[in-house]
């Protein structure tokens, strides 16, 4: 649009005053012609005065007139002689007053309506001066402009157009590299950190696609660091664990012995869980049953609660409910929310765990008795309002946009803590078989 605007500007700056000298110079080459038939006709008429026999003849002989009279005729426009006499030769035309200011000796054009009178005056004819009158129509003035005007307007728009064609492939080796850029930046932003582009276009434009290219290399570089770092503090664990084990088997308690073992076993699996999570490049979008998920984290914890004397209140949909989270880290969700009132609420103090139904996924809700949080705004990462690290209701977060949802934090009827988790329900694309939760402690 900017080119077409700019060249059309520059057009008709320019056509319009051609078009403008090519009437003008049509006009002039007419009159020019008109002149020259006057001229020619002028010399038939000064040929008269030559064949009087003395000056002061009162007039010419009928030969002579019908010479002049052919003449006449043969002119390519309507040709006029008005005679000193009074006599007219050649075609019918009225004495007009520019006529009569060329009998006074002065050749003229005048401007009439329908077109343009050539007037020549011709001293020395008999009877005294005589004027010749050719007429041209306003056709004749204007014959050839249209033409060539629409011979013009048709280039103009031809040159129109061909700047168009060659500003739109100018912009295309821009916009091309830079809608590559665009996509690139996505496939980044989406996890796809094989994405690169291939750098072209102007020079610029060729310089962000090898800064981008850099920027996702550094980017993957960072991240592989970042699981590598995270698997090895996890691996380290497994030193104190495996020491841990040797203990719970010096137990002299049989009992207690398995009780430990088997507390050691789910610490451990968890460990391994989060070695392959963190040195895994993709996070698979899974789904799971939401019911089946927090029915069975419900009655883990249900020992713990009836060791403390706490009342659980579980209020579960009828399912299956599918929502769009693998079932480990769904898992880890509840497991860390309900960890969250074990660990800041005191011995006794009843807890609520409902799931239902809701337009495009689920909502789970997680409520106890204690003293709240003293705030609904959005905790960031690392805070707690109870003097934690914060990391249980970041999980929480997490497990809830990586679905499509939410958390919300509140208060619960009973006064205490309600964090409330809506979880999107899968795309048909994503249907995959739900695994089994890992137990997490």
């Amino acid at each position: 649009m900017l080119v077409a605007a700019t060249t059309s500007l520059v057009l008709i700056a320019l056509l319009i005053p051609l078009a403008l000298l090519v009437r003008t110079a049509a006009e002039s080459a007419a009159v020019d012609r008109a002149s020259a038939e006057a001229e020619s006709v002028a010399v038939a008429v000064g040929a008269l005065g030559a064949a009087a026999p003395d000056a002061g003849a009162p007039g010419t002989g009928p030969a002579d007139l019908e010479t002049l009279r052919l003449t006449v005729e043969r002119a390519a426009h309507p040709a006029t002689v008005f005679l000193g006499d009074g006599r007219v030769v050649g075609a019918p035309a009225p004495r007009s007053a520019a006529v009569e200011l060329a009998s006074r000796g002065r050749s003229v054009t005048a401007a009439v309506p329908g077109g343009r009178e050539i007037l020549v005056a011709v001293a020395g004819a008999p009877g005294g001066t005589a004027v010749v009158r050719v007429f041209l129509g306003d056709g004749e003035l204007a014959r050839g402009v249209t033409r060539v005007q629409a011979g013009l307007s048709v280039l103009g728009l031809v040159l129109v157009g061909l700047g168009i064609l060659v500003a739109d492939r100018l912009a295309r080796a821009v916009i091309r590299p830079i809608s590559s850029l665009a996509k690139v930046s996505h496939r980044l932003a989406a996890g796809d950190m094989t994405a690169r582009t291939v750098p072209g276009g102007p020079p610029e434009v060729h310089a962000v696609g090898l800064a981008l290219n850099h920027l996702a290399g550094r980017i993957t570089g960072l991240l592989a660091e970042e699981r590598e770092n995270a698997a090895d503090l996890s691996h380290r664990l497994r030193t104190p664990l495996t020491g841990l084990r040797l203990e719970a088997e010096s137990l002299s308690d049989p009992d207690e012995a398995a009780r430990i073992e088997a507390r050691v076993d789910a610490l451990e699996r968890a460990v391994t869980a989060v070695i392959t999570e963190a040195r895994r490049r993709t996070r698979e979008r899974q789904e799971c049953d939401a019911v089946a998920v927090a029915r069975d984290r419900v009655a883990f914890w249900s020992v713990l609660a009836e060791d403390q004397g706490r009342t659980v209140e579980l209020d579960l949909a009828p399912g299956p409910i599918p929502v769009a989270v693998a079932a480990d880290e769904l898992a880890a969700c509840v497991d860390a929310l309900l960890g969250n009132v074990f660990a800041h609420t005191g011995e006794g103090v009843s807890l609520g765990v409902r799931l239902a139904p809701a337009p495009g996924g689920a909502v789970l809700t997680v409520t106890d008795a204690g003293p709240g949080f003293g705030t609904t705004a959005p905790l960031e990462r690392g805070e707690s309002g109870a003097g934690s690290t914060g990391l249980g209701l970041d999980i929480a977060r997490r497990t809830a946009e990586s679905s499509g949802g939410a958390v919300t934090l509140g208060a619960s009827p009973e006064g205490g803590a309600s964090v409330s988790l809506f979880l999107a329900a899968p795309r048909p694309a994503q249907a995959r078989p739900c695994a089994k939760p890992r137990p997490v402690v």
